[in-house]
């Protein structure tokens, strides 16, 4: 099986572990969001090492290890991206699965309750047509983002998981997304990853690459837009 099959096999099947385990109805809220994370961690762990026993790992839900930093070949996961979402009831929650190769999201596989989007079929969409939207965290927007908005005329859209803004780009619903104030390599690894090879400008809001499998696995800010805006965008998140 190549590296992106595994991705987008492992990311299907721990997305219906979640679905089953919320569906199962005993669990609500923040003790369904935390019994869903452990889950969805426990089955990713265990098929990489069983699959891949020579790469590296770095999942959100397991402690890290610096051995990571010694490999070329390192899985970045996070089993269960949008935990508040997923505990809610809401769909904009996924699954994240990227193989980062010299620090690079090659390989990566996103899962949403819609489908699942890999690096082999990014099918990226034609823009929605309407006024320009920029989508955000729900819980924390930042500052950026308005300045964002205002140099493309853009109206806000907030959205749970960053996979489902990042995906939201590669689908047509969004034209862009801007964070800045925290994040971690786990949440922007395999979504960039898909959106790197759905042809979609992908950096930091400084316009330097997004560079996985560092020793400092904070990655606190990223714009992810369409190509023909990222000049404008990254002029505003300069400003």
């Amino acid at each position: 099986m190549s590296d992106v099959e595994l991705a987008g096999r492992l990311a299907h099947t721990a997305l219906r572990l979640l679905q089953a385990l919320r569906q199962d109805g005993t669990l609500t809220g923040k003790p369904l969001g935390a019994a869903g994370d452990a889950v969805a961690n426990a089955f990713l762990v265990r098929a990489l090492a069983e699959a891949r026993p020579d790469d590296g790992l770095l999942s959100e839900e397991e402690k890290d290890s610096s051995q990571r930093l010694s490999k070329s070949r390192v899985w970045v996961v996070d089993p269960l991206d949008g935990t508040r979402e997923y505990g809610e009831g809401r769909d904009d929650f996924a699954v994240h699965v990227a193989l980062c190769i010299d620090g690079s999201p090659d390989v990566a596989a996103v899962a949403m309750t819609d489908g699942v989007r890999t690096t082999a079929d990014p099918r990226l969409l034609p823009a929605h047509g309407g006024t320009p939207r920029l989508v955000v965290s729900r819980s924390r927007p930042p500052a950026v983002a308005a300045r964002c908005a205002e140099a493309i005329g853009a109206e806000l859209v907030p959205m749970g998981s960053a996979g489902a803004k990042v995906l939201a780009v590669v689908k047509g619903e969004v034209d862009a997304y801007v964070h800045a104030g925290g994040q971690y390599e786990w949440d922007s690894a395999a979504p960039v990853g898909v959106a790197l090879a759905a042809g979609l400008h992908c950096s930091r809001i400084d316009g330097s690459p997004l560079v996985y499998n560092q020793p400092d696995v904070l990655l606190p800010d990223l714009l992810i837009c369409r190509p023909e805006l990222a000049a404008k965008l990254l002029e505003a998140c300069a400003t």
